[in-house]
């Protein structure tokens, strides 16, 4: 058997066909055609701080093995915050920056990093990783929103884990919303009707367009919703209009749009993405406040969206306690990350361990705080 690495600063450089063919299908934001929107659209590009270095895994010249990495400049993007580590190594007259994030530019959801079926060739790849790091004079490397089987491989070649917590929804087999409020406790599931019935009144109705239905028209009204929430949060919105152009020609069919109307105008959107098995969340947005707008047009229609296609799970994006009450339960992420300075290795692995523990016990007291009625309860 010959192997061989290579590093490929576009995606323009692989098919489509042999990248998804080690990415497979059940993620879309691994995707070839996601990866590539995001570059070919100006939104993760060297000039943004996020250069391409793909690795490509040859084993007797077929593709076994791809990486979505990137060379980058700044830790803006991500989810994971290492701006401490960074700022720590600087005062120690280091240099942390370039460093290598292995992950999907702007998308804080769980899935593939190092995309390939054996273990033996996701090992290839994370050692591929290590000798990228050298030749590029990085600081580490990172990989983010990695699978629990991942996370274990690469604890045990010895990279260090990285876990917090977000909030997902699983369907249990639900028939209706109404089969889900079921299963809640009396307060939380008087609560939502609330919250529902508030909107309702409001005179504000909802639309999901996916596949062929989604237009140009669709693209611009959520740009605008995107553009107001970004601008806000970041100050400079990440994606640019011409990605969500592109993915709605090369994707349409992995995207939701959930659009919210008002006497004949959009004022709500919210962006999600449809997997295999998971209906993922990503931006939102709005032109005009009403209370529980939010829950409802990022929440409860990606619930109602589910049940309708029998996925098992909602991942509705980074941090928010208040997903709890509303039936999103917490649950652990994982990230690796290779130092290259020993000492500053030490100290993170120090923190990290403290961190994880600290993380366990938090899911833990979240856990008690579950909506869900017990047997003592109605």
């Amino acid at each position: 058997m010959t192997t061989k690495i290579t590093a490929i600063s576009s995606l323009r450089d692989v098919s489509a066909a042999d990248w998804d063919s080690c990415a497979g299908n059940d993620n879309p934001f691994v995707s070839h055609a996601f990866l590539l929107a995001l570059e070919m659209s100006g939104s993760a590009t060297a000039k943004t701080g996020w250069a391409g270095q793909h690795l490509i895994l040859e084993d007797n010249g077929k593709i076994v093995g791809v990486v979505p990495c990137y060379l980058k400049t700044h830790s803006r993007g991500e989810y994971v915050f290492d701006h401490g580590w960074a700022d720590a190594f600087t005062r120690a007259g280091g240099r942390y920056y370039p460093k290598l994030q292995v992950s999907v530019p702007f998308t804080p959801a769980t899935g593939p990093r190092l995309l390939a079926s054996t273990a033996e060739h996701r090992l290839a790849l994370a050692e591929g990783l290590l000798t990228l790091c050298e030749q590029s004079k990085a600081s580490s490397v990172h990989i983010t929103f990695a699978l629990d089987a991942e996370a274990q491989e690469l604890q045990n070649a010895g990279w260090l884990l990285r876990n917090d917590i977000q909030f997902h929804w699983h369907n249990q087999g639900y028939l209706s919303f109404a089969d889900f409020l079921a299963q809640l406790s009396s307060s939380k599931r008087k609560n939502i009707r609330k919250e529902r019935e508030a909107v309702a009144r409001g005179g504000i109705t909802f639309e999901h367009v996916t596949g062929a239905a989604l237009t140009e028209a669709h693209w611009d009204h959520f740009y605008a919703f995107y553009m107001d929430t970004g601008s806000r949060k970041w100050g400079d919105p990440y994606l640019t209009r011409k990605f969500f152009s592109l993915i709605n020609q090369t994707m349409p069919e992995k995207t939701l749009l959930v659009m919210a109307k008002r006497e004949g105008r959009t004022i709500a959107g919210a962006l999600n993405f449809i997997g295999k098995d998971t209906l993922f969340g990503r931006n939102w947005g709005c032109t005009e406040n009403h209370p529980f707008l939010h829950f409802e047009t990022c929440y409860y229609q990606a619930m109602d969206f589910a049940i309708s296609r029998g996925l098992a799970k909602v991942e509705a994006g980074a941090q928010g306690e208040h997903k709890l009450a509303r039936g999103y339960l917490p649950e652990k992420t994982n990230s690796l990350h290779h130092l290259a300075h020993p000492g500053l290795a030490r100290a993170v692995a120090d923190y990290l361990e403290q961190e994880r523990a600290a993380i366990a016990q938090d899911q833990d007291v979240l856990g008690q705080h579950s909506p869900f009625r017990h047997e003592e309860q109605d």
